[in-house]
């Protein structure tokens, strides 16, 4: 089974990462393709440009960003890509905010079957 873990991309990387997979949609600045030490970048899994604009306007509404984006992923066929076999997969993400990110949601979400 495969575990997912949560990291900013400005992060360093460390040999327990596995798998790195930025799931942004924008390339976060300030950081290059050689120090981001990425496999791949799954901008598809990211939120949509629509939902990401809602919830900058409503950052107060962390829950309903939450149930708007498991929408969005269960209709979104990038996601099985991330289901490929691996022992760790970390999922990249560039906000601040370590509990309140759409990457904590993506891994929880792929933790279901």
């Amino acid at each position: 089974m495969t575990t997912y873990r949560t990291k900013r991309v400005y992060d360093e990387p460390s040999p327990g990462d596995g798998r790195r997979i930025l799931v942004d949609r924008l390339w976060p600045r300030g950081v290059t393709k050689e120090r981001a030490h990425l496999d791949a970048w799954a901008k598809d899994v990211a939120p949509s440009t629509e939902l990401r604009t809602w919830f900058h306007a409503h950052t107060d509404q962390f829950d309903e960003f939450a149930r708007r984006y498991r929408a969005e992923l269960s209709a979104n066929p990038a996601v099985a890509e991330l289901r490929e076999p691996a022992d760790t997969v970390t999922l990249l993400y560039s906000v601040r905010d370590p509990q309140l990110n759409h990457a904590r949601i993506l891994a929880d979400f792929l933790l279901d079957p």
